[in-house]
C-alpha cells in the first residue's frame, strides 16, 4: 500500500485528497507557493513544502521543484488532482523515473488520449460513436476549410491538445472559417504550446453528459453512472448533477457500455471520465476523455456511495476494484454548484481579495468541499473557484429544493461571488423542467 502521498495541487482538491488519505492511514505532503503560505491544504497535511513564487509556472507547474519535494520528504506517490500537471504525461513519466507511483493512468495512455485526434481514432476503432470530423491533424486553415467543406457547416474548430474550453471556435459558414481557425490556433499555441487542430461537425442543442469510469491493473473496468454537465459558460461547468433526467435505463446501459469499451480500448487504469454530447433524439457521440479525477466527482460519490479518491489510491497501490459493475447502484439525485469569486454582472470578472466573513451551509444531505475560511485571502494568480456545494435528495425535486435552501445560507463577504446567479438558475423554468442544454446559460445571460 502507498505510504506517503505528495499532492501536486492546491485548493479544495488538495484538501479533499488529504482527508481521503488520512482516513486510510496514509501520510500526506502538501506543496504550496509563496502566495499559498496560509492556505488550508498547507496547514492540514502532515508535511508542507514551499515550491516557489506565486506564478504557477514557478510553483505548481514546476516539475523539478515538485519532484524534489517528493524525494526530500520520502513520498512514494504523487496525486495530481485536476488542472495544473494532472494531464501532463511528461510529469507522470518523470515521477515513474524517480520510482514514485503516479496516481493516474500511464503516460503512454495519457499521450494517446490527450491528443484529441488520436483519441477519436481510438474510439472509432472500438466502435464508440464519434462526431463526424477530421481523421488527421490539421495545421493550417486552408486544409481545415477543405475538411470543413467535406464535413458540412456549421463546424467546431478545436485544439488537438486542448482543454478547459481554450483553443475552440465555431464557424457557421465558410466566410467565418479562416478567422475562427486562426484565432483558435493562436489561443492553442499560447495555452498549450501546440497549434495542432482538428475540425468536427457542430452538434446543435446537445447535452454534455459524462460517464465516470474506474479501471484497475487486472483488466476490470466499470462505469459509475453519468453526470449532466450541460450548465456551463464558455465551456466551463457551473452546475452538475447525477443522474441525467434525459437518460433512461436503456440509454444509460448503451452509453455506459460505450464508456467501458472506450476505456478498455485505451488500456486505461485508474479514474477517468468519458465525455459525450447527447442529442435530443438520443444519439450520442464521444467528445473526449479526461485522464484525471474531475471537479464534479462528488455527485457521483453521493449517488453511488463510493469514495473515488480512496478508490484511486487502492488501484494505484496495485489492488483490484472494490466493486463489480453489477454491484454499482445509483441512489437518489445529487447536484453540485461551483461557487466562484467572480462578478456575473461584470462579465464574470474574477474577484480576488480577503474574505471578511464566511458562513457555509450544513445539514442533512449537504456537503461543502472548500479550502476557503474566514479571513482567507484569495490569491489573484489561480482560478476563482472558492467552494463546491453539493446536495443529495431522494428525487431531483428534493435535491433542487435542498440546493436552494443551502445557497440561501451562504454568506461570503469581502469579495463578489456567483451565488445569486446560481440561485437564479435553480428557479428557471427550463432548468426545473430538465430541458437545459449546453446553450442554456448563454440564453439565460442574454435575458438577465
Amino acid at each position: 500500500m502507498i505510504r506517503k502521498v505528495l499532492i501536486a495541487n492546491r485548493g479544495e482538491i488538495a484538501v479533499r485528497i488529504i482527508r481521503a488519505c488520512r482516513e486510510m492511514g496514509i501520510l500526506t505532503v502538501a506543496v504550496y507557493s509563496e502566495a499559498d503560505r496560509e492556505a488550508l491544504h498547507a496547514q492540514l497535511a502532515d508535511e508542507a513544502v514551499c515550491i516557489g513564487p506565486a506564478p504557477s509556472k514557478d510553483s505548481y507547474l514546476n516539475m523539478e521543484r515538485i519532484l524534489s519535494a517528493a524525494l526530500v520528504t520520502g513520498a512514494d506517490a504523487v496525486h495530481p488532482g485536476f488542472g495544473f500537471l494532472s494531464e501532463n504525461s511528461t510529469f507522470a513519466r518523470r515521477c515513474q523515473e524517480c520510482h514514485i507511483t503516479w496516481i493516474g493512468p500511464s503516460p503512454e495512455v495519457m499521450d494517446r488520449l490527450g491528443n484529441k485526434s488520436e483519441a477519436r481514432n481510438t474510439m472509432q476503432a472500438a466502435g464508440v460513436p464519434v462526431i463526424p470530423g477530421t481523421k488527421e491533424p490539421v495545421f493550417d486553415w486552408e486544409t481545415g476549410l477543405s475538411e470543413a467543406d467535406r464535413i458540412g457547416f456549421p463546424v467546431m474548430i478545436k485544439a488537438a491538445l486542448g482543454g478547459g474550453g481554450k483553443g475552440m471556435r465555431m464557424a457557421e459558414t465558410r466566410g467565418e472559417f479562416q478567422s475562427a481557425f486562426q484565432t483558435a490556433q493562436k489561443e492553442a499555441k499560447s495555452s498549450f504550446a501546440d497549434g495542432t487542430m482538428y475540425v468536427e461537425r457542430l452538434i446543435r442543442h446537445p447535452r454534455h453528459v459524462e460517464f465516470q469510469i474506474m479501471a484497475d491493473s487486472f483488466g476490470n473496468v466499470i462505469h459509475l453512472g453519468e453526470r449532466d454537465c450541460s450548465i456551463q459558460r464558455n465551456h466551463q461547468k457551473m452546475i452538475e448533477e447525477s443522474p441525467c433526467v434525459a437518460i433512461d435505463d436503456t440509454l444509460r446501459e448503451r452509453m455506459g457500455s460505450a464508456a467501458v469499451r472506450a476505456a478498455k480500448a485505451a488500456h486505461y487504469v485508474n479514474a477517468g471520465t468519458i465525455e459525450f454530447l447527447l442529442e435530443p433524439d438520443g444519439n450520442f457521440y464521444f467528445m473526449e476523455m479526461n485522464t484525471r479525477i474531475q471537479v464534479e466527482h462528488p455527485v457521483t460519490e453521493w449517488v453511488t456511495g463510493m469514495d473515488l479518491i480512496q478508490e484511486q489510491l487502492r488501484v494505484a497501490s496495485g489492488m483490484p476494484l472494490s466493486v463489480t459493475q453489477g454491484e454499482v447502484r445509483l441512489s437518489g439525485h445529487a447536484i453540485e454548484c461551483r461557487i466562484n469569486a467572480e462578478n456575473p454582472a461584470k462579465n464574470f470578472r474574477p474577484c480576488p481579495g480577503k474574505i471578511t466573513e464566511m458562513h457555509l451551509p450544513g445539514g442533512f444531505g449537504v456537503r461543502v468541499d472548500t479550502a476557503a475560511y474566514d479571513g482567507y485571502v484569495i490569491p489573484a494568480f489561480y482560478d476563482s473557484m472558492l467552494a463546491k456545494l453539493i446536495v443529495h435528495g431522494r428525487t431531483r425535486e428534493e435535491a433542487i429544493a435542498r440546493m436552494r435552501s443551502a445557497l440561501g445560507e451562504v454568506v461570503i463577504e469581502g469579495v463578489d461571488t456567483n451565488v445569486d446567479y446560481l440561485y437564479s438558475i435553480l428557479n428557471e423554468e427550463e432548468y426545473l423542467a430538465g430541458r437545459a442544454d449546453i446553450e442554456f446559460v448563454e440564453r439565460l445571460t442574454e435575458r438577465l
